[in-house]
């Protein structure tokens, strides 16, 4: 038999169209989008509903390559063939590997994912093998126009009101390669923040790719002595070995991976390993499966996984299910703090906010699905695409 390796480790044959099309079978894929979101909807024969998203920012071409390259393949296969269709489609789609691909490929995926949460009864944390229930987050910046003194003021605020206890920085320049947003400021920001915040915050930091392996290995050390725990991205992520030259030169642990979307890239970075801690985004990676087979490859290394979700489209409750069946989850999730004035369209998306925290924690709750429905009046000013099956 001719045949790939699923996420669970199961060989199917990519070929035999109709041998894993179990459960009703998809007729339509609507999307709804705009050039910073764009949600996905996936219809059966009988009439069942699962809501997805592609990737955020360019969003509108992402779903443009949804209908184009993902939709052929996947109207009127069964909904049991997710994980099939998913080998199949970069391998039928094999001229055009890249970034578009594997975010389209995640609307699909995570929309299907909601309707078997829905068939099922359960909760998609319950499905991956996990449950129901809180997760511990971390406040994550993503400003570097900010000084450390109004930085270290929000947080405290943070802190006081939703009960936060670790928290993220920025330093460097995104692919600043040794620049800094303005002179001076990493030096000044990483004493600070730790003074401000106390001894017990927990402390991460990102560089976004912002530096070479010197002079990340002199900011890591200086991260070491005012306890940071956690060092992000330091050099350009296309570089792996600059960055495992930084993982082996520091105890803190160096973590990345988030805009990888390549398993075999993933397989060198977990094999070697450049990192401590991997970061893999469910949708630039394009989507729960191919998440789960990067998770896999970590565990059997022995390497945490946080994954990058860095706003508050679903992409943060997509991970949140998630590390709830995740048996090496990192210790917190990423959850970010920009409000309207930053990221005026991350708001008023959902009818029911599922972003609630308490006392530093968020929680996934035991609806099916994903448990969300989109805000209708965002639905209607969206822009509207169908692709279905000939009546």
């Amino acid at each position: 038999m001719t045949g790939l390796y699923t996420a669970s480790g199961a060989m199917v044959d990519y070929y035999e169209a109709g041998e894993n099309d179990v459960g009703p079978r998809i007729t339509r894929l609507e999307t709804f989008t705009t050039p910073l979101i764009g949600f996905v909807r996936v219809t059966t024969e009988d009439g069942q509903e699962g809501w997805g998203q592609v990737s955020t920012y360019n969003s509108d071409i992402t779903c443009q390559v949804l209908h184009r390259q993902i939709a052929p393949w996947v109207l009127g296969r069964g909904v049991d063939a997710l994980e099939q269709l998913v080998e199949l489609i970069p391998l039928r789609e094999h001229k055009f590997p890249g970034t578009y691909l594997c975010r389209a490929l995640a609307g699909f995926d995570t929309a299907v994912w909601d309707l078997r949460g829905k068939m099922a009864g359960k909760p998609v944390a319950e499905l991956l093998g996990g449950q129901a229930g809180e997760l511990r987050a971390y406040a994550s910046s993503m400003r570097r126009d900010i000084t450390p003194e109004d930085e270290a003021e929000r947080l405290l605020r943070l802190q006081g009101e939703w009960g936060f206890d670790a928290f993220k920085v920025r330093c460097g320049a995104e692919c600043g390669n040794d620049r800094d947003e303005w002179p001076g400021r990493s030096e000044a920001i990483i004493p600070y923040i730790r003074k401000a915040m106390g001894d017990q915050a927990s402390l991460l930091i990102d560089a976004n790719s912002g530096f070479t392996p010197a002079r990340a290995i002199a900011i890591g050390h200086l991260l070491e002595d005012h306890g940071y725990e956690h060092f992000e991205e330091p050099c350009p992520y296309w570089e792996l070995e600059q960055t495992a030259e930084v993982t082996n030169a520091l105890n803190i642990a160096v973590t990345g991976g988030e805009q990888d979307f390549d398993l075999r890239q993933w397989r060198r970075i977990i094999g070697k390993p450049v990192v401590d801690i991997v970061q893999p985004d469910i949708m630039y990676l394009g989507g729960i499966c191919r998440t789960m087979q990067v998770a896999n490859m970590a565990a059997k290394a022995n390497l945490p996984v946080t994954p990058h979700c860095a706003n508050l489209s679903l992409v943060t409750l997509f991970t949140m299910h998630l590390m709830r069946a995740l048996p090496q989850a990192g210790k917190y999730l990423e959850f970010s703090i920009e409000g309207p004035e930053y990221y005026p369209w991350q708001y008023d998306l959902f009818v029911h906010d599922p972003y609630q925290v308490n006392n530093g924690k968020v929680t996934v709750t035991d609806a099916p699905g994903w448990g969300i429905a989109i805000h209708p009046e965002w639905l209607a000013r969206s822009q509207y695409h169908i692709s279905e099956t000939p009546s």
